[in-house]
């Protein structure tokens, strides 16, 4: 705790307060319980220390300052106390376990505030990336801001595609060395034997094909950080030379004999269980020991679904900020996506947004939209219920618009096949003697659907989709016209 204000009027009890909260290390500050009030609004503090001999006083202070964890000392027996930001109780005489107990009480109150900022203005920018309210987050968080000070090597441990190398950017960034290079490397896509000179670099004629010397991964990240991807999947005889290099601070290109200092902090990544590769030899223990001095586990989505939500409006942003036309999300299609098991994790829903920006440009996505495996619960498809007149004008207007087609096209065809079709094609040439429109697209209407219905053999629901209408208009059209099927004697 940067700051504990100790209040009482006793004199006796400030002396022995401060005695033991200077032995803990902490500093301390004193007032009586009538200055505690105007000491809090000028300066604050981390907790205070509140004798108890004046309830009132103390309740009216516990309410004016809710954001400040205080610990109450030897309060009235039978007086009720107030809970929140009351955290702890101590009695007389204070012993060193009730005392250390009650200030990580206030610490923890402290550090779990809703609303507060994790940092500053340049945190907050990396961070985006590491998107979310969900305990497991602020965890990772939490414990990026802790090592990333520090010249630790880190582990990050997770599955596929939940953001291992963003964890390992955030600890660069934060970090002594975020204007030093960030480096990474996968060590699962580089061959064995070109491993060695992808890390250490190689000298000119080491090998074949070495035509001039080559700089290393790790004298490209000298001052900065290198992040060893997919550690898991370096070879054994890797491993023991990467373990040189940790233990003595130096490495040598290949072919070269002249040790080269590394100045370089190791961040490494896996999405295997490096406890299980060492009791099948697959992994050295003493590598694993050297790279887990400060491990962080990269939480799952289907962990964290609470987060999706947030996730879904930062991945849309970003491909907004390329360009791109994003797309909103209904309250029903957000809740499906809440329901599946995410085995990508970020990785696949990021996917799934670019797939569905190509597919809805602008547009609202709604759970019917989404591809099939990541629909959940019953659903219900919005099916539009057009007016009569509308379906009827578009139906014509095809009509007419293929006659005029098959007129246009007439003469390149054979008269045996005009003579067949001709009761299919409708002349857009209006005749001298005029003609009775109403009756006429009656009977156009009549002969069509009977045409359908006879084609499908008079299957109501395939003829009302070869016409281009719904089951139940076709049905009441059927019914309007009196259209029946004649059974043959």
């Amino acid at each position: 705790m940067k700051d504990i204000l100790l209040v009482s009027d006793n004199q006796d009890l400030i002396h022995s307060l401060q005695t033991v909260v200077t032995f803990l290390g902490e500093s301390c500050e004193a007032r009586s319980v009538s200055e505690c009030e105007a000491y809090l609004k000028d300066k604050s503090a981390d907790a205070v220390l509140i004798d108890f001999v004046k309830p009132a006083k103390v309740k009216k202070l516990l309410a004016t300052f809710p954001h400040i964890p205080f610990v109450a000392i030897q309060p009235t027996d039978g007086e009720s106390l107030p809970d929140c930001n009351l955290v702890s109780v101590a009695t007389l005489p204070l012993t060193y376990p009730v005392l250390t107990q009650a200030i990580h009480r206030c610490q923890e109150y402290s550090r779990r505030k809703p609303n507060v900022p994790r940092g500053g203005g340049a945190k907050t920018r990396l961070f985006r990336s590491l998107v979310g309210k969900s305990e497991q987050i602020q965890i990772v968080r939490r414990l990026v801001e802790q090592v990333a000070p520090t010249d630790a090597t880190v582990l990050i441990l997770g599955e596929s595609g939940t953001g291992k190398e963003v964890v390992a950017r955030n600890v660069h960034f934060l970090s002594e060395r975020k204007d030093g290079p960030f480096i990474p490397v996968n060590c699962g896509a580089i061959p064995g034997e070109l491993l060695e000179s992808e890390l250490f670099g190689h000298e000119k004629g080491a090998f074949t094909g070495a035509i001039s010397a080559r700089k290393g991964r790790f004298e490209l990240a000298e001052g900065g950080t290198l992040f060893l991807d997919e550690i898991g999947d370096m070879p054994l005889q890797m491993q023991v030379k990467l373990l040189r290099v940790l233990q003595e601070k130096t490495y040598e290109r290949v072919g070269g004999n002249k040790p080269l200092k590394c100045n370089v902090r190791i961040i490494a990544a896996t999405h295997r269980n490096l406890e299980t590769m060492i009791k099948e030899d697959k992994f050295r223990e003493d590598l694993y020991y050297r790279l887990n001095v400060f491990p962080i586990d990269s939480p799952a989505l289907r962990q964290r679904k609470d987060d999706i939500p947030l996730l879904l409006q930062e991945l849309n942003s970003r491909i907004q900020g390329d360009g791109v036309d994003g797309v909103h999300f209904t309250e029903r299609a957000i809740a499906s996506l809440m329901e599946h098991q995410w085995a990508g994790n970020v990785r696949e829903l990021s996917n799934l947004v670019e797939r569905l920006t190509i597919l809805f440009p602008g547009q609202i996505v709604d759970v019917t939209d989404l591809p099939e495996k990541y629909q959940y619960g019953e659903i219900q498809a919005y099916e539009p219920d057009y007016p009569e007149e509308l379906l009827e004008r578009d139906a014509f207007n095809a009509l007419f618009a293929e006659a005029a087609a098959k007129e246009q096209n007439a003469e390149d065809v054979d008269d045996s096949a005009l003579d067949a079709e001709s009761s299919m094609v409708v002349s857009s040439e209006l005749p001298e003697e005029g003609v009775n429109l109403k009756e006429y697209l009656s009977e156009l209407e009549i002969n069509l659907i009977k045409q359908a219905l006879e084609h499908q053999d008079w299957v109501v629901a395939r003829a009302a989709d070869k016409l281009g209408m719904r089951r139940t208009t076709l049905v009441e059209k059927m019914r309007k016209y009196d259209i029946q099927r004649v059974e043959e004697a």
